[in-house]
């Protein structure tokens, strides 16, 4: 998505919704479903963005095509679910990263002890943004209704 709208030589229409967005702290997490056109070939592309803002100032902002956001959900399932007998080490991370760098995760510092998440730019050295289980199942939900929000306008060209 983000080279189809960076092309040169043509007219490209961005269309945006905000989807919903979930409050972290000082941070929030915001989910945009995107629509690009081509104007010279009528061309679409669909996908999503998740900006984190602190304190109002944008932090960073990810693009998600839509090619990619089956395996996201997946993911997210994944992540959701994650308990201790993933490995037999006393700690892990499991992540799932997106190709523009959105960084999804989960990690325990210790066997015992709560499952922590996060959402993070992959890309740069962001700092992880710490986010419980509901705030994780509450992201997933936001990115199925992205998800069926642009099946929805796929259908509709």
């Amino acid at each position: 998505m983000e080279t189809f709208e960076s092309q040169t030589g043509s007219v490209i229409v961005k269309g945006a919704g905000q989807v919903g967005s979930l409050a972290v702290d000082a941070v929030n997490i915001v989910v945009i479903s995107k629509e690009s056109l081509d104007v010279s070939s009528g061309r679409r592309q669909y996908g999503m963005a998740v900006e984190a803002a602190v304190n109002n100032q944008r932090a960073w902002k990810k693009a998600v095509d839509y090619d990619e956001m089956d395996t996201l959900l997946n993911g997210l399932n994944y992540l959701a679910k994650i308990d201790y007998k993933v490995t037999a080490q006393p700690t892990f991370v499991a992540g799932y990263v997106t190709k523009s760098g959105l960084r999804v995760g989960a990690f325990t510092s210790q066997r015992r002890g709560v499952i922590q998440y996060f959402l993070q730019d992959y890309s740069t050295t962001s700092p992880r943004i710490l986010i419980t289980s509901a705030q994780l199942a509450q992201f997933q939900d936001l990115v199925a209704e992205t998800k069926k929000t642009l099946d929805a306008l796929q259908a509709a060209h």
